[in-house]
């Protein structure tokens, strides 16, 4: 991102977020785990984790799924279903270890968090890039232009002008955040709830 750009690391915005996702209920991703050996004998034996845990703990679940089995000897399983992974997508035969950190992001962060690895092909190789790349939640990217705006001082130099040159200047909110878009200095997910997820661009 153009350095001129570049918003404050803790900005108002980003803080009420924090404070607002705090009281409001966290997400509590959960997977469907299933034993394969049943399931192929047409046996539906299985169960909800949750999967925002340690990748052992998840694991120790998994174990006693298999180990309830009527089938004998029961190694296999597969996640059937899952939820609350907003728009992150859990696949049939993922890894406990992939699932248990994406989950754990997503209660710490919220929804955010999975909006942001689905912007990627593939999930990251450090999942502690969110904290970089994240710069809050907006009701429009006009919105966080003119908050960015107010924090590099624009606004104050519109006020030094005189009243009768205040009456004719005004800065273009929308035409810096469409520039910014198409410059790949942000990207932006739409929350189904309301208002955007802002990322900075190529971080």
């Amino acid at each position: 991102m153009n350095e001129k750009h570049q918003p404050t690391p803790q900005s108002e915005n980003q803080s009420d977020s924090s404070e607002q996702r705090e009281t409001e209920p966290q997400p509590a991703p959960a997977i469907y785990v299933a034993s394969l050996a049943d399931y192929n004998n047409g046996v539906l034996h299985g169960a909800w984790i949750d999967a925002a845990r340690e990748p052992e703990d998840v694991q120790a679940d998994i174990d006693a799924i298999l180990a309830s089995s009527r089938e004998p000897a029961p190694e296999e399983w597969a996640i059937h279903d899952y939820e609350q992974f907003g728009r992150w997508r859990i696949n049939e035969y993922d890894s406990v270890a992939l699932v248990s950190r994406i989950a754990k992001g997503i209660r710490q962060h919220g929804y955010a968090f999975s909006a942001w690895l689905n912007v990627h092909d593939s999930p990251p190789e450090s999942f502690d890039g969110f904290h970089h790349s994240f710069l809050g939640h907006y009701d429009s990217v006009t919105d966080y232009v003119e908050q960015m705006a107010d924090e590099l001082g624009y606004t104050r130099e519109l006020a030094r002008l005189s009243q009768h040159l205040q009456s004719y200047v005004r800065i273009d909110f929308a035409a810096i955040a469409r520039d910014m878009d198409l410059a790949g200095d942000i990207y932006t997910v739409a929350n189904p709830d309301g208002g955007v997820w802002i990322f900075q661009g190529n971080a």
